[in-house]
């Protein structure tokens, strides 16, 4: 009996999701598990199984469309049966997206854009008229005298960024040989202002599934969520000392893997702040899951690591860096992002010193981490100089307040500063 394929929800905030490219053609024989498509949800890119036997004797999404959950993309069924009662009048099935637009690439970690074919001798590098680059991938083109057109972008919508360009000149021998003629500067600078007259005055991005759903729901947090802030400054000498000792034994842990054990020990003392705002109550949750805010091209993720407060620093140091390294790829299953009770995100790395992050619902707080920094002190009466990391907590003020949140930040503060009560 021929069966209608749906859009599936894939996790538990997706509202639509965009077939990136069917894994199957019409009159494809099709098992229940086999991969029928690949489909970009608001989190990550993950493959759609088939959940009948038969023949796929129709696709109905075309790639590159957004469907709303629930709707019909799709009939499995006998290869001779009937399905006409099935198969959608025409029109009456719609995208979601709001224009037409080429599917967007999905990112593979072993995949590598094509060698690019060498400007001719004597004439002026591509200047990427007609196609989507970056400015920044565009100057780094035409300084290393690339053709844009040979060159697969991997960035939103097939835009050629910046990693692209690095793989095209690690991939050219052209690019990397040294030039037997060195450009003059005047020249280079002509060039990039020829490319850039030739460019359009902007570009409309559409929006990739990532940032819709980014879009849609900080708006909901922002507005209807009451946030308040709260900032310490903590003390980091004995972490970094015991950073360094880390590293010099070749351990993987890194400074954030620390920040995370002591959070969710100090998340274990303070309950009220592992919780939710459930309308007509609050959930306070009775175990710790914390979501590692990930940045992604066109947006970020938080994978969820389980159970922090009951793992040591290897086993969260591991975790860490695969779901970071899946999260990159698009390859996170959707156990792997959501039920997150607290949420940390680092800025550190980038140097940023202090932030205040926005509350991901439903869960009621969430940790903006800054760069531990070397900066003078005052230590009993006399200038020093130490190791100074600032922290700001965001919290819903419809599940704790001020005070909770503070006590909550004295215990993190505490594990922070003496790390072996953390043993």
């Amino acid at each position: 009996m021929a069966s209608r394929v749906v859009m599936p929800k894939l996790s538990d905030t997706m509202e639509e999701g965009r077939i990136i490219r069917w894994l199957r053609k019409e009159g494809d024989p099709i098992e229940t598990g086999q991969a029928l498509a690949e489909v970009e949800t608001d989190k990550a890119t993950v493959e759609m199984e088939a959940y009948t036997n038969g023949t796929i004797r129709k696709l109905i999404a075309s790639e590159g469309q957004f469907v709303k959950v629930g709707q019909l993309i799709g009939i499995i069924g006998g290869a001779d049966e009937d399905i006409s009662a099935l198969v959608p009048a025409a029109g009456s099935v719609e995208p979601v997206a709001v224009k037409a637009a080429a599917p967007a690439p999905v990112t593979r970690p072993s995949a590598a854009p094509a060698a690019p074919k060498p400007a001719p001798a004597g004439a002026p590098a591509a200047t990427g008229r007609g196609l989507k680059a970056s400015p920044l991938a565009l100057r780094m083109a035409v300084e290393g005298g690339l053709d844009l057109h040979a060159i697969q972008g991997t960035g939103p919508q097939g835009r050629i960024i910046k990693r692209d360009i690095e793989a095209a000149m690690t991939l050219s021998p052209a690019a990397t040989a040294p030039a037997r003629t060195p450009i003059p500067q005047r020249s280079r600078s002509l060039a990039m202002q020829a490319a850039r007259e030739d460019a359009p005055e902007f570009e409309e991005l559409e929006l990739s599934s990532v940032r819709r759903t980014i879009a849609k729901r900080l708006v909901q947090s922002k507005g209807p969520v009451p946030h308040f802030y709260l900032t310490v400054d903590v003390a980091m000498d004995r972490v970094w000392d015991a950073y360094k000792a880390l590293r010099d034994q070749k351990s993987t842990i890194s400074v954030n893997d620390i920040i995370v054990k002591a959070t969710a020990l100090a998340l274990r003392q303070h309950p009220d702040i592992n919780a939710s705002f459930a309308g007509d109550h609050i959930r306070v949750f009775s175990r710790v899951h914390i979501g590692m805010a990930v940045a992604l091209e066109d947006g970020l993720i938080t994978p969820v690591l389980r159970d922090v407060d009951l793992k040591p620093l290897e086993e969260i140091s591991e975790e860490a860096r695969s779901l970071a390294d899946r999260a990159r790829a698009r390859k996170l299953q959707p156990s792997e992002y959501t039920g997150a009770t607290f949420s940390i995100s680092n800025l550190g790395m980038m140097g940023i010193e202090e932030f205040s992050a926005i509350i991901n619902p439903p869960e009621a707080a969430i940790l903006a981490v800054g760069a531990v920094r070397q900066v003078p002190v005052v230590v009993d009466g006399a200038l020093a100089v130490g190791w100074r990391m600032k922290m700001t907590l965001s919290v819903d003020h419809r599940v704790a307040d001020g005070a909770s949140g503070a006590r909550f930040l004295q215990t993190l503060k505490k594990f922070l500063e003496h790390p072996l009560l953390m043993a």
